[in-house]
Formats: structure tokens, C-alpha cells, sequence
């Protein structure tokens, strides 16, 4: 019980900057860290599997290392309605990630990316901004790392193109991550989305615990949503090539 407590003592309370090798490793494979960025040449896998309010969503984005500050992505989502006729896919997403700020390049070790991308072919019978075709976005996550865990937030702005369902939304995302061990971790995000049609406006608060296996992790999480009082929950794999 002691260890247990200490362990979650050192991860919020970390051990300074993250600069020994071995950190720098750890760092490396965590890629449910939310200032993560793959390295040179690295694929990544993340199959996402969850369920809310009746529905079944099925995900999968591969990104892809250009060099040690871009990383471009593509994902698609099919979600499986069991309470109506929202069946279908989600518009395909090509985006990336360019870090313009690294920890060594300013004194308050803050690390920061810029984020861009575009949404098209979703389901019309899906009535969700994640669906809707002719979407773009872009946004920009700041935060900061330590060796026994990571705080970070993200601000994005998508604006969508539909005769039906054209509107903007911009969504805050404060994230807190703790690297309890070696092998667990734990985190907790809130997100506020906030949009032109107040029908989509959402506040999210969730939690997830992930475990480590070499270059693989798995993710379980469950989120709650008070705009509409549901839970949601997921498992999350990824794999790293």
C-alpha cells in the first residue's frame, strides 16, 4: 500500500523535467500521452471501439512520422444505431500535427502544436458534426511534461459545409496524465464544445486508465455527458510500428 501511495505521490508530483534516457524512452512509447508526437518513419495505430446513447462506434486513424515535428493521420468511424437509423460512416479525416514549439526551445519547457485537417464523404443519415461532410478545422494544444506526468489543452475550431447541417464549433480541452508506473497510467480531460446550433453544444468530463505492453497500449475509459446526462464507454488500442 505504501509503494502504491508513493508511486502516485511521484507521478503528480513528477521529478522534474524529463531529460535521463530512460524517461526520454518512456516518453516515446506513450502514445496516449496528450502531447504526443511519433517519431521519424513510426506508424500508429489507434483502433478506438465505444458506446453511447444506443450507439456503437467502431474508429480507426493511422498516422504516419514525416520527421520529428510532422505527423499526418487519416481515420474513418462506423457507428451502428440500435435505437434508429443513424447507421453509416464518418467522413474520412486527412490531417496532421506540426510541433512549433519544443520543451528545450523556451525556459518554461512549454511544448507546443499547431493542429489542421479536413473532413469529407460522411453518412447523411448520420446527424453528428463527427459525420458531417466538408468539415475543416484547425487548432492549436500547449502543455507541459514531466516524468511522472503530462498537463496539456487543446483549443479547436471546425466549421462544416452542409447545406443541412452548416454550422462552427470550437471545443477547450484541458488534460491531466499521470504516469502512475512503468506500465499504468492514468488521465482525466473535460471538454466544453460550444456551437452556432446549441442543439450540439456538449460538455464532457472522463477518466481512463491504460496499461503498457511494450510498444502496445490499452485504454479503457468512461465519460459522462451533462448536456444530455449519458455515460459513454470505450477501449482504445494502440499499436506502434
Amino acid at each position: 500500500m505504501r509503494k502504491f501511495l508513493y508511486a502516485i505521490l511521484v507521478a503528480v508530483v513528477g521529478v522534474g523535467p524529463i531529460s535521463a534516457a530512460h524517461a526520454t524512452d518512456v516518453l516515446a512509447r506513450d502514445t496516449s500521452d496528450p502531447l504526443y508526437l511519433q517519431g521519424i518513419n513510426e506508424v500508429l495505430s489507434r483502433t478506438t471501439l465505444t458506446y453511447w446513447d444506443n450507439v456503437l462506434r467502431l474508429g480507426e486513424t493511422l498516422s504516419y512520422g514525416i520527421n520529428n515535428r510532422l505527423t499526418i493521420a487519416a481515420n474513418v468511424h462506423f457507428q451502428q444505431d440500435f435505437d434508429g437509423s443513424e447507421d453509416g460512416f464518418s467522413a474520412v479525416d486527412f490531417g496532421g500535427i506540426y510541433r512549433v514549439g519544443t520543451a528545450s526551445g523556451n525556459s518554461a519547457r512549454i511544448i507546443s502544436d499547431v493542429l489542421f485537417g479536413l473532413k469529407f464523404g460522411g453518412s447523411s443519415h448520420v446527424r453528428t458534426p463527427y459525420f458531417a461532410d466538408s468539415t475543416y478545422y484547425a487548432g492549436y494544444r500547449f502543455g507541459r511534461q514531466w516524468t511522472g506526468m503530462t498537463l496539456a489543452a487543446t483549443i479547436k475550431s471546425s466549421w462544416i459545409f452542409d447545406d443541412a447541417r452548416g454550422m462552427a464549433y470550437i471545443d477547450f480541452v484541458p488534460e491531466a496524465y499521470f504516469r502512475i508506473t512503468e506500465d499504468w497510467r492514468l488521465g482525466a480531460e473535460f471538454t466544453l464544445r460550444k456551437a452556432t446550433n446549441p442543439h450540439y453544444n456538449q460538455e464532457w468530463l472522463g477518466g481512463k486508465i491504460v496499461r503498457q505492453y511494450g510498444r502496445t497500449q490499452y485504454a479503457g475509459h468512461l465519460d459522462y455527458e451533462f448536456e444530455s446526462d449519458e455515460l459513454q464507454v470505450g477501449l482504445d488500442v494502440n499499436i506502434l510500428f
